[in-house]
């Protein structure tokens, strides 16, 4: 599905860089985050579910009251859905609380596209690739009359890992990730594309893009990169143990090896005009800032 239109592209902001501070220690709340973003000049925020410490009407009120006063968007929500449970119970459970997500992005109101992120789940060792396509085609389906009763588009991500899994995603890598979004025809489900997860993967990025571009919905800009010394060998000794690996980190936009004019060229030729959520800011907001400014340049040239 293509999100086709006259507007320009929209830009959010992802914290990335702001996760345990949010989720874990919470010695950033919500509020601060979004005090914080107000001053970057994006169009909204994209949002995850460990940023909420309640999910209890007054608090979201609150929350979305914040935004407005600011004239942030909500239109986006980073959710990470493990649908590779191998307990049916437990599956269940994630399509479910995958239905509240989905009601959270609706009770935010932003404008179309709005979309939820959706992951196919975590690569356990005891999940064949076929019992794994199976489980993420079927939940995703259960979803989807949930999701347009809500206008609500799931968005999946090529993903590496969620920073709070044990094992990395399921579909990591394009040949799995491409059967699933290729399984499922619905124009209430596309792709959220990231160009360093798909580095990551040990892929190149404009080919992950050119298999999935007339899916794209959404899309995540990072120059997430290795830190030095280290190579994908080392990557993928350390993606098995709990947590987002340590060796990552995520770079200013546009200083790293993302070819972005290519992928804003590739992606303006099928027509995409979805949001554009930054993850950035590893070194404060003066870093993200200028990607906010690099990514407004290069996609001043496409419209």
């Amino acid at each position: 599905m293509n999100t086709q239109g006259t507007h320009t592209e929209q830009i959010a902001a992802f914290p990335k860089c702001f996760m345990d501070e949010l989720c874990v220690s919470r010695s950033l709340t919500l509020f601060q985050w979004i005090e914080m973003a107000a001053s970057l000049g994006v169009d909204g925020l994209e949002l995850y579910p460990g940023f909420f410490t309640s999910f209890e009407r007054p608090y979201l009120t609150d929350i979305r009251s914040a935004l407005q006063r600011h004239q942030l968007a909500m239109p986006m929500l980073c959710a990470s859905p493990d649908f590779t449970q191998p307990d049916q119970a437990l599956r269940k459970a994630e399509i479910e609380k995958c239905k509240r997500m989905i009601e959270l992005v609706d009770f935010f109101a932003a404008s179309a596209p709005r979309t939820c992120r959706v992951l196919s789940g975590q690569r356990r060792p005891d999940i064949s690739e076929e019992q794994g396509i199976e489980m993420v085609v079927d939940s995703i389906q259960q979803l989807l009359p949930y999701a347009q009763a809500h206008g609500v588009i799931l968005a999946i991500e090529n993903h590496y890992k969620d920073n709070y899994w044990t094992y990395p995603e399921f579909a990591q890598h394009l040949p799995l990730f491409s059967r699933i979004v290729h399984a499922i025809d619905s124009p209430w489900f596309g792709v959220n594309y990231d160009p360093s997860n798909a580095m990551l993967a040990g892929e190149d990025p404009l080919l992950v893009l050119d298999a999935v571009k007339e899916r794209v919905v959404s899309m995540h800009a990072s120059d997430r990169r290795l830190q030095p010394g280290y190579t994908l060998e080392d990557l993928r000794a350390e993606e098995e143990g709990p947590g987002y690996a340590s060796i990552l980190c995520h770079g200013e936009i546009g200083t790293g090896l993302n070819d972005f004019p290519s992928i804003f060229q590739t992606l303006k030729a099928v027509g995409f005009h979805g949001w554009i959520s930054i993850e950035d800011g590893v070194n404060g907001l003066d870093e993200l800032q200028r990607s906010v400014h690099f990514l407004r340049q290069i996609l001043a040239t496409f419209n």
